[in-house]
């Protein structure tokens, strides 16, 4: 028993001193260049990484990244606090580096029922709202006209069984809210590409309503581009059968398919279900937050694996995926560390807090160098 715990310790300690070469400096391939014959690699960035406070950061996302989404500073609350008011220090600067650095820019997002402005959570009637929807598309996605690639014009408007979100959108304008997004973000920004986003639509049940938002828009002869599956999984998902019919299905249309905010978290969901509806929010408990001081080897090489099974079928069906965006740079900035419950430590992405790649980055860069 000794020897085989001494033994299971090498061999992790040979994988980690192999995914981290030279203790820690990257070197050779980037995830970008590795996947650059099959689709865009991106990276959500947050406030500081968008005015380039830390050149470490800056220096990682520009290596291994060619595709960018704002986390929070193009949202409607952000973006648009009052009525007749907007502001886009931010979501410039957030364009500027894009620009700058030759990226791929993705907005993110124009209608979502979430960090919604305060004033426009308070209207009561269809036509201030249509307003709102209306002046807001046009005024943002035309400030970023031919420089956005494209816009997540539609965010979550689906409930885990796939019907409509009984959003305030829904409630006041009806149904024809979606299709009215897609037409004024069309109008405002025509050379951009249109997607609908969304969590777990890679499950059957949700899946299908996603079809059928998608087909209806296609019915009325509005243009959508795209579709955006998050992939907010967990460590032990079993999800693989899922994840590559919905490419599959989803393909079908004849839209793209990209995987917009994927991380893995490592941590235990206080409800048992992994999801990524963003009101949840739980009591702390310290049983919930088990790696505080650090993450075991084995849950590291546990995630690694889990990456990998994940890039094989996204590798084999490369031809139908347009972009796979990760939902940070590093694990120090991920949601998952305030999210559904506070002060958690997690370790959802491939570079850990001190930028260093972990054997997650290695497994998906070996599908591609070995």
């Amino acid at each position: 028993m000794q020897l085989l715990k001494l033994a299971s310790v090498t061999a992790i300690t040979l994988y980690s001193l192999y995914a981290y070469p030279c203790f820690g400096q990257v070197s050779g391939p980037s995830l970008k260049t590795a996947f650059q014959q099959d689709f865009l690699i991106g990276t959500a960035l947050n406030g500081r990484q968008i005015s380039e406070r830390n050149e470490k950061e800056t220096q990682l996302i520009i290596r291994e990244y060619n595709a960018i989404t704002p986390e929070n500073v193009m949202k409607s609350g952000p973006i648009h606090p009052e009525p007749n008011l907007f502001n886009f220090e931010a979501s410039d600067r957030y364009v500027a580096f894009g620009v700058k650095h030759g990226m791929y820019i993705v907005g993110h997002t124009l209608i979502w029922h979430s960090q919604l402005p305060s004033y426009v959570q308070h209207i009561r009637n269809a036509d201030s709202l249509s307003h709102f929807m209306k002046g807001h598309i046009e005024t943002v996605a035309g400030r970023y006209a031919g420089k956005i690639k494209s816009w997540d014009v539609l965010n979550e408007a689906l409930e885990e069984d796939g019907s409509l979100r009984k959003s305030i959108f829904l409630q006041l304008l009806g149904e024809d809210y979606i299709a009215k997004a897609f037409e004024w973000a069309a109008q405002a920004d025509p050379g951009a590409e249109l997607y609908y986003n969304d969590y777990g639509i890679e499950r059957p049940e949700k899946r299908k309503g996603a079809i059928k938002l998608i087909k209806s828009l296609q019915a009325k002869g509005l243009r959508i581009d795209g579709v955006g599956i998050q992939g907010h999984w967990g460590l032990n998902g079993n999800n693989l059968y899922d994840i590559e019919n919905s490419i599959i299905e989803f393909s079908r249309l004849g839209i793209k398919v990209a995987f917009t905010e994927l991380d893995i978290s490592v941590l235990p969901h206080p409800s048992g279900v992994t999801t990524a509806d963003i009101s949840q929010n739980y009591a702390q408990d310290p049983k919930m937050n088990p790696y505080r001081e650090g993450l075991p080897q084995a849950i590291q090489m546990a995630q690694a694996k889990r990456y990998e099974d994940i890039f094989k079928i996204f590798i084999k069906h490369k031809e139908k995926i347009s972009r796979v965006t990760f939902w940070g740079a590093h694990d120090g900035q991920s949601w998952l560390n305030g999210w559904p419950i506070k002060n958690r430590t997690n370790y959802p992405l491939l570079h850990d807090r001190d930028l260093m790649p972990k054997p997650a980055y290695t497994s998906i860069l070996n599908l591609k160098t070995k």
